[in-house]
């Protein structure tokens, strides 16, 4: 659950010293015990990130200094199967999280994340014995290497961009996710990122396959205490949605403000297949995220529910793309952000309809709140239409509080903070109805939180 927890009190087995080098890497890869293929696919990486530059079209990136991070701290010896075999102070990190009960309660399977590895995970016994697999990505390096080779790196390659050859080259625990032909896992799977230390970077890389008709469920969340130095977060998710396969993807990002948020995230879209990404953020300096499907697959979908809370400095670059290239494919965009006391949430977005593309329709709809004179709320949409029969919608509008809605709710007996949140819930709900109950209420909580800090 994305709540604020204090930082951990805990003594790492390893932290990498700070900076980028060669030796560094290789280092890295031994304590990662990586086959070679894997080691040369990191060298390759490198080489790629020290000659990309930072990109200039998005929020000023500028004051990143790279060889401040430490690229690898390793909190544990192992991953452990049960919680009493947890550190005590991280078991208690991820219990005041709400972990242990979610697991219980609702998911099918749980990964926690401490630093830069995977420190506890679980999968339900009835889903591992039909071949569901769900393990961190060391684990699958060792067990199942040859569908990693087959699939890292061909939907985001190393030079995507700058921060995904960064986590090319360091990536480090994060989930591996496989479910057979026909395989459909009712509950969630979820995997929780913290990030502890201050200084460091946290690099996790996800795949998810999903073979033709199966279907699930992944959430992820991630939070950080505040440090007075900068922390960098740079993921990257590739994911597989197979013919007559359907993937839901929720992220809950409450990242303390000291840390850079620059993810790269993307999916490959078979035929008669769903793509469905719900992606929240209300943490972090700067995020810059955008959730992509390639609907390669004739009458594939793809849909975007993006929600971005920008507060005090915080820059809120998110949003998504949608690259149509088969037959009667079908997307849907959703964008709510909310700006307030000086932040700025930024909405960018592609929507391309390929040559081929025959009869594809795309709908975007990008709508801002913004509270006060003092905050920004900006769209970047970029639409691409090479098909002769596609269809593309975009609308978009920017408002303030109404105040013929807080005259009427104070007249019921609210206050006016109140009854500005319940507007603001309100005008987020096409999002939150959309992510799963127990997240949805506790993202209501800190929005709750959110509005009290701002009329404090």
């Amino acid at each position: 659950m994305p709540k604020t927890v204090p930082k951990t009190k805990h003594t790492n087995v390893y932290t990498a010293p700070k900076g980028i080098s060669d030796s560094i890497l290789k280092e890295f890869s031994t304590q990662k015990n990586d086959p070679p293929w894997l080691f040369e696919f990191r060298s390759q990486a490198l080489k790629t990130f020290e000659n990309k530059d930072l990109p200039t079209w998005g929020p000023n990136l500028s004051s990143i200094d790279f060889s401040d991070f430490s690229y690898y701290v390793k909190p544990s010896a192992s991953e452990a199967k049960d919680w009493k075999d947890v550190d005590p102070e991280i078991e208690r990190t991820f219990r005041a999280l709400g972990i242990p009960a979610a697991e219980q309660d609702v998911l099918a399977g749980v990964k926690t994340q401490f630093e830069s590895d995977i420190v506890y995970g679980s999968l339900q016994k009835e889903l591992s014995d039909i071949g569901v697999i769900f393990c961190s990505m060391e684990e699958a390096v060792e067990k199942h290497g040859d569908l990693v080779k087959k699939y890292l790196g061909t939907i985001i390659p190393i030079d995507d961009n700058k921060f995904a050859a960064l986590n090319s080259a360091f990536f480090s625990g994060g989930s591996f996710v496989y479910v057979p032909s026909g395989v459909i896992v009712e509950k969630p799977l979820q995997t929780y990122f913290r990030i502890n230390t201050k200084s460091t970077g946290q690099f996790e890389r996800t795949l998810i396959i999903a073979e033709p008709r199966s279907k699930v469920n992944y959430v992820e969340g991630c939070t950080a205490p505040n440090f007075s130095s900068t922390n960098l977060h740079a993921a990257v998710v590739e994911i597989f949605v197979s013919d007559n396969a359907e993937v839901r993807y929720t992220t809950i990002q409450n990242w303390s403000k000291n840390v850079y948020n620059l993810v790269t995230k993307r999916a490959e879209v078979g035929k008669n297949a769903k793509m469905l990404w719900t992606d929240a953020n209300l943490g972090s300096s700067i995020t810059m995220k955008y959730p992509s499907c390639i609907l390669r697959g004739d009458n594939s979908f793809g849909s975007l529910l993006s929600l971005a809370i920008a507060g005090k400095k915080q820059t809120i670059d998110s949003g998504g793309k949608m690259i149509h290239l088969g037959k009667n494919t079908k997307s849907n965009i959703i964008s709510k952000s909310l700006s307030l006391n000086g932040g700025t949430a930024n909405f960018r977005g592609i929507v391309s309809l390929e040559r081929n593309s025959v009869d594809a329709t795309a709908k975007v709809n990008c709508s801002a709140l913004i509270m006060d004179n003092f905050s920004v709320s900006n769209t970047f949409p970029k639409i691409v239409n090479k098909s002769e029969s596609g269809t593309i919608e975009h609308e978009a509008f920017v408002s303030k509080l109404s105040e013929e809605q807080l005259f009427y709710l104070g007249t019921r007996g609210y206050s006016y903070s109140q009854a500005a949140s319940y507007i603001i819930l309100g005008f987020l709900e096409p999002v939150l109805r959309d992510i799963p109950l127990e997240y949805s209420l506790e993202l209501n909580k800190l929005l709750e939180m959110t509005m009290e800090d701002y009329y404090a």
